[in-house]
């Protein structure tokens, strides 16, 4: 008798195997990629798409240890970015660590309306659930009840100026673990040194360091990330202040994780009084002393 030959599966009726793209990490969502325009629209790497992916990884290698240690300790974890603008970091720490997990919640707190919609809509499409996104000012965000009453990590990438201080100042209302800052353009201490500084030359030679337009930009940066470290150290944080990437891909490049110890380092606050008194900055200190 004979026996019914099976006829080979044509490739259409065989089912899609995924295509493997270099650099891409296993598993990660190609469609999330073309969003953030890490891939370009037909699912390619090019030069500069390969250098974004470079930098998500590297701020990621960063972070991975901070969630894998609040996940072991509690099993479970609630982030939050603040300042979101578009998620982009919320939504890669979702993909590649609490989309395999069963808990953990992340929250991005925009300002923007239609950012926030927009955010809602990509998570709502990439079946991401414990994604949430609110549109609220920092003073809000400090109060809603739409948010728990500790977040374990605060994240703040490249949030603009004084959206950074606003970040840390949430998360210090949240009893945060961790805090993790990418600051970026930092304008409010320059355009103060720039207000005093005929006054300033009168006062301290270090007046110098600031005395020409480029320095003052510059220094102003610099001075504002050390306020911040010192108000850090103040409630009790420990510090680690490092590169993010190299210097040829960007100039907002610093990179701060704070984690909490309970510890205040004795002298952290007399420190930034003295700077601020020094520079001739004490418009400021409502900012940074509290």
């Amino acid at each position: 008798m004979s026996r019914a030959r099976h006829k080979p599966a044509t490739p259409e009726a065989r089912p899609a195997t995924p295509a493997v793209i270099p650099d891409v990490r296993p598993g990660q969502s190609i469609e999330l990629l073309k969003e953030l325009h890490i891939l370009t629209r037909d699912g390619k790497l090019n030069q500069d798409s390969r250098r974004k992916l470079k930098q998500v990884y590297h701020l990621y290698n960063f972070i991975e240890p901070l969630l894998d240690e609040v996940m072991s300790a509690r099993g479970d974890l609630t982030l939050a970015d603040h300042g979101a603008g578009k998620s982009y970091l919320g939504f890669i720490l979702y993909d590649l660590f609490l989309k395999a997990l069963a808990s953990g919640h992340i929250y991005g707190i925009e300002t923007r309306e239609e950012l926030v919609a927009k955010s809602r809509e990509l998570a709502s499409r990439l079946g991401f659930e414990r994604m949430s996104f609110l549109n609220l000012s920092v003073e809000d965000s400090m109060r809603s009840a739409e948010l728990p009453e500790r977040i374990d990590i605060v994240t703040a990438l490249h949030a603009c100026n004084t959206a950074t201080d606003d970040a840390i100042r949430f998360a210090l209302e949240k009893h945060a673990r961790f805090i993790v800052l990418v600051p970026c353009c930092q304008a409010e201490v320059a355009a103060t040194l720039r207000k005093h500084k005929n006054d300033s030359f009168g006062r301290t030679p270090l007046s110098e360091l600031w005395r020409h337009p480029i320095h003052t930009r510059e220094f102003g940066s610099q001075i504002t990330n050390v306020l911040r470290c010192l108000l850090l150290e103040s409630h009790g944080y420990q510090l680690t202040v490092t590169e993010l990437v190299g210097w040829e891909h960007s100039m907002k490049n610093e990179l701060i994780i704070a984690r909490a110890t309970g510890q205040r380092r004795g002298n952290a606050r007399e420190r930034l009084e003295q700077i601020l008194a020094e520079l001739n900055l004490d418009d400021l200190r409502e900012r940074f002393v509290y």
